[in-house]
């Protein structure tokens, strides 16, 4: 195995952490618009709130499957992370599950339950993607900022609490931009143009504060010749930006013939960050703490557990792909018989 891949103890590791990233990533988009679609739900009416629902019906359990398999690939590549990382956000994850527990119950209980009860279940359906979307933003905020302990570290998860969950809202209008028609999606599009600013706000603040937190990723960023060679990458994420920015002013148009670019570039979007971060922060697992190497489980272990995955993530990858092939197109009502 060395001759042909070199040191496993530098490849494996290696390896894991670019499938816990995608696994991340991947999560945070496909249940970020789902979540979005969640904390959207107020602001429309019964009959919207249906469509709404039926525009995630088909998608929302298999996207959380990713989020499984992510943490599952942080306990058994890199145990001693996956302890120190969930035993200090032991609330934060606490409020995450309950969030999704509850999320999930109620979108269930909402279409079954009696006509009276079920404006109840709505607001459940609510509440559960509040607390999820906060928790994970203030987990995220936390990490940013290596687990530190201190008032000021606690502000700045809060802070980031708020705009994950505005980021989960406008990813979520997008998605409706993309699925429904007529009244839902001219509604969407009004929700997605207030919420960019919040997203962009919230994006330029994680950059701006990762490097002042750490000298490290100061110089990652602003050193030559990395300030050069890594300019492209906030270009790309300003022409980005200022596309969608004006794409959702001439939405929607009349043969609906470009629903899908807010989606997608909010999609390009979220990847160009998460590959910032993902730079920004190796090799450490846990910033500033724990490399991804000292934090590795055996190579002997991780042989095993890659060859697992290697079925594994095929089989995530396929039913998640064939979902999204089956339920294409435009959401439909929303049906339980």
């Amino acid at each position: 195995m060395m001759t042909l891949f070199g040191d496993p103890a530098i490849w494996l590791p290696a390896t894991f952490a670019v499938l816990m990233g995608i696994s991340i990533l991947i999560y945070v988009i496909l249940d970020g618009f789902d979540l979005g679609v969640g904390l959207l739900s107020p602001l429309a009416t019964e009959a919207e709130r249906d469509r709404m629902i039926a525009s995630i019906g088909p998608f929302w359990d298999a996207n959380e499957t990713w989020l499984v398999l992510a943490i599952g690939l942080l306990l058994v590549a890199f145990p001693s992370a996956h302890g120190l990382i969930l035993s200090t956000l032991y609330l934060p994850v606490a409020v995450m599950l309950i969030g999704l527990i509850l999320r999930g119950v109620a979108f269930e209980f909402r279409a079954k339950a009696p006509a009276g009860q079920k404006r109840s279940w709505d607001h459940a359906f609510f509440a559960g993607s509040l607390m999820a979307s906060l928790s994970q933003g203030y987990m995220l905020g936390a990490y940013l900022l290596g687990l530190a302990p201190g008032f000021g570290a606690m502000a700045f998860a809060a802070l980031t609490a708020i705009f994950l969950t505005v980021a989960y809202s406008f990813i979520g209008a997008t998605w409706l931009i993309f699925k429904t028609e007529d009244t839902l999606q001219r509604k969407a599009v009004s929700w997605a143009r207030g919420g960019i600013w919040g997203v962009l706000g919230g994006l330029g603040a994680v950059s701006i504060a990762s490097p002042l937190a750490s000298e490290r990723i100061f110089e990652k960023w602003f050193s030559f010749p990395e300030i050069v060679l890594l300019a492209p990458m906030p270009l790309a994420f300003a022409a980005l930006a200022a596309l969608l920015v004006i794409g959702l002013r001439h939405l929607p148009t009349k043969n609906d013939s470009w629903a899908w670019f807010p989606f997608a570039a909010t999609v390009a979007l979220f990847g160009l960050a998460f590959v910032g971060l993902a730079y920004s922060f190796y090799p450490y697992v846990v910033p500033d703490q724990l490399t991804i190497y000292a934090a590795a489980a055996a190579p002997e272990s991780l042989i095993i557990i890659l060859v697992g995955a290697l079925f594994v993530l095929p089989v995530i990858s396929g039913y998640t792909a064939l979902s999204y092939t089956v339920f294409r197109g435009k959401a439909t009502e929303l049906r339980y018989d």
